[in-house]
């Protein structure tokens, strides 16, 4: 619409491309600021587990504790990790060509 001629002249067109670009905009941020905290979360995960089964070995003292379910979870949290990390790259290749 923004390519057709004499869009400008139709103040509900304009304010529709407006609010396009705007919303892309924030879901561009948006997508970056929740990629962001997932890579945190999973990084913060690992160092936990890292923790538990390497350095104090809570693993060997507690038997209850279960660090195997604790070591697959921090495994899914960074492939997950890969989700919003796409989506924020298609977001940001959509901003780019508008």
């Amino acid at each position: 619409m923004l390519s057709a001629f004499g869009f400008s002249d139709y103040t509900d067109f304009c304010y529709l491309i407006a609010s396009m670009g705007l919303q892309t905009f924030v879901f561009v941020v948006g997508d970056w600021v929740t990629a962001t905290l997932s890579l945190a979360a999973a990084c913060s995960s690992a160092g936990v587990t890292v923790l538990f089964v390497k350095d104090v070995n809570f693993c060997s003292k507690y038997h209850e504790f279960s660090c195997g379910r604790y070591q697959i979870s921090t495994a899914m949290a960074f492939i997950t990790c890969l989700l919003p990390a796409k989506t924020s790259l298609l977001m940001f290749w959509i901003l780019a060509s508008v």
